[in-house]
């Protein structure tokens, strides 16, 4: 699958991950989606914070901040259920708990997650 067939199966599955954590009674606020390369650098490059491979730059990768009775959930195991339900959407789809950054959400891209 090419990147762009990528980006929009992303954009196709993120509204039912925002969907289900809601179902679950989690509020939502979010965080980075598209790391521009002006700043973070381009695949391969670090130029910021964040993984110098990052999904986040290719646009198949969000943060999620979860809030439950207005408390940030700032573990990873708070996002486990949601995390584990994403990865099950997709054959793609990967969860950042599996490499402790809990509130990512992803499509793996030529071995970038």
């Amino acid at each position: 699958m090419r990147l762009g067939e990528k980006q929009e199966l992303f954009m196709r599955l993120l509204p039912q991950l925002i969907n289900y954590a809601h179902e679950l009674g989690y509020e939502i606020r979010g965080g980075d989606l598209f790391r521009d390369p002006r700043v973070h650098g381009l695949i391969g490059e670090k130029k910021a914070y964040g993984y110098r491979n990052s999904a986040h730059k290719l646009k198949i990768a969000i943060d999620l901040n979860l809030f439950e009775n207005g408390k940030w959930l700032q573990e990873t195991k708070d996002h486990e259920e949601l995390g584990i339900w994403w990865e099950q959407q997709h054959e793609l789809c990967r969860w950042g708990g599996r490499f402790n950054d809990g509130n990512h959400y992803s499509l793996e891209h030529n071995g970038n997650k």
